[in-house]
């Protein structure tokens, strides 16, 4: 911190404007931490003080009050345990979000549409802003793919836990003989890349195709070809934007969103996690699954990485995901 504040305070610190920008980012993260701790430090000294001078006069008024700073300091403390775990190098990106629909047919497409708007109102509840880049609409109900762009501090060190396979399990509304159906989707997450990270993308490694919006929009939807996919022909990522109204935003976003893939494949190289980012993706069907959510005969919502559960199916499918996010960290970050 100090050496970070010294370098801050140099003559020729804003000569290198970008450079200054992340020192001061720096800075500000470590003084975050600092004044979480001396914070929960203080709140811990003074409680400790209230116990010791209500124990000395054998008084008992001041239990509420101990209780309330108690609860408080835990409070903190979980908080502070996961931020703790969110500080991986990529952990406070913005997160790119792609959800496809597996095996299952109209019942697996209409399920992506609910992880879609599950992980809508997960983003709502925390204050992030969700952006919809892309998405490919279901034969007769449902999407059978959509990309989205999760806006705000940590979206990815959040989201990254809900990388895998989604099992449903419930009674079809498409079968009218009311049977019981399984249905998968797979959700992968990666971490938006600034415009100054290094990936160098060769021209020649992309097959650009243009098309017409098929969304709801300006004047140009449907009308010109404003749409584009990019395809990266070595590594076989594609990507697609539709969703803004000129086909250059179009391609800048896609651009985005193809260099924020190929550097969560670099990472994870780098890193040495995975072989490839291949071996991470898992087959869409039986098996495969990091969670289910059954609807019938029974209410349950599990992690299979984790044994989390809740009970109460409905408020998970409203976006109350934290329960299971942390438990993954946790288990995560132990290892």
């Amino acid at each position: 911190m100090l050496e970070l504040q010294t370098r801050a305070s140099e003559d020729d610190f804003w000569i290198d404007n970008t450079a200054a920008q992340k020192v001061i980012q720096q800075v500000n993260v470590r003084k975050e931490w600092i004044d979480a701790w001396n914070t929960l430090d203080m709140l811990c000294k003074d409680t400790w003080s209230l116990m010791e001078m209500a124990e000395e006069a054998g008084e008992t008024s001041f239990e509420a009050e101990i209780k309330r700073d108690i609860d408080k300091l835990r409070v903190g403390i979980e908080n502070l345990e996961l931020k703790n775990m969110l500080s991986g190098q990529d952990d406070e990106k913005n997160a790119i979000l792609t959800i496809h629909s597996g095996a299952g047919g109209t019942e697996a497409q209409d399920w992506a549409e609910m992880l879609l708007r599950m992980y809508t109102r997960w983003s709502e509840r925390h204050g992030l802003k969700v952006y919809l880049a892309d998405m490919l609409e279901g034969e007769g109900a449902g999407i059978k793919s959509v990309t989205l762009e999760i806006m705000g501090k940590y979206a990815y060190g959040y989201l990254k836990a809900e990388n895998g396979v989604h099992r449903l399990v419930r009674i079809s509304p498409f079968d009218s003989n009311a049977r019981r159906h399984t249905s998968f989707s797979s959700v992968f997450v990666c971490p938006e890349i600034e415009d100054d990270e290094a990936i160098e993308i060769n021209p020649a490694d992309l097959k650009i195709d243009t098309f017409r919006s098929g969304g709801k929009g300006g004047q140009n939807v449907n009308k010109v070809e404003t749409a584009v996919r990019i395809t990266h022909i070595p590594s076989g990522v594609v990507v697609a934007c539709q969703q803004e109204r000129s086909q250059f935003q179009n391609k800048e976003r896609a651009m985005k969103m193809l260099k924020s893939r190929l550097y969560q494949i670099r990472r994870e190289e780098e890193e040495a996690r995975l072989s490839a980012i291949e071996s991470t993706k898992k087959r869409i069907e039986w098996g495969s699954q990091i969670r289910s959510y059954t609807f019938q005969p029974y209410q349950l919502v599990k992690d299979h990485r984790t044994g989390t559960e809740n009970g109460d199916v409905q408020a998970v499918m409203d976006g109350d995901l934290d329960k299971f996010i942390k438990s993954y960290l946790m288990e995560t970050s132990s290892k």
